[in-house]
């Protein structure tokens, strides 16, 4: 693993969420409102945005700040509309992309303490690792986001890895 791949796997994340939120957005605050069911990890599309935007600030907050970070990894119920969580997503991959710019190589294997959103136990992981960690649990989330879309409106657009790169190099 390198600072370079974590990198491109950040930018990527950052793709493949706004890709999905921006249709989710286009089918209205009331269709992103609608439960889909109750098989999925939260019912609603715009519960789902919120539930990652919400994963992705916990993370940042433990790297940052380590366990006694002041954020709640509970989904924030505050965000009501899907322009209020665009905008604060939007603040939050800047700040996530100053961090991960920020990184050296020897960041990668640092030893960083977190503390269980689950049972509130204290561990530890390379910050290599949980940088590996939060775009690969927003890819569970976004497939199935993008199976939502697929019942409410049709499939989505691609979001996958190959595409991005497509996408980036303008093809």
């Amino acid at each position: 693993m390198s600072i370079e791949l974590v990198r491109e796997l950040w930018d990527y994340h950052h793709w493949a969420n706004r890709r999905l939120f921006d249709v989710a957005a286009g089918l209205g605050e009331e269709i992103a409102g609608r439960e889909v069911g109750r098989q999925f990890s939260v019912p609603t599309l715009r519960g789902m945005f919120v539930h990652v935007f919400s994963s992705d600030r916990w993370w940042l907050g433990q790297w940052k700040e380590g366990p006694g970070a002041n954020v709640s990894p509970d989904d924030d119920t505050s965000i009501a509309t899907l322009g209020a969580l665009r905008h604060a997503w939007d603040e939050l991959v800047s700040e996530q992309q100053r961090f991960v710019a920020g990184l050296g190589e020897a960041d990668l294997v640092r030893v960083v303490e977190i503390k269980s959103p689950l049972d509130g136990r204290l561990g530890s992981r390379r910050l290599g690792l949980l940088l590996l960690h939060v775009p690969n649990h927003a890819t569970h989330h976004r497939s199935e986001i993008a199976t939502m879309l697929t019942m409410i409106s049709g499939s989505p657009p691609d979001t996958g890895i190959n595409s991005y790169h497509r996408a980036k190099a303008g093809r």
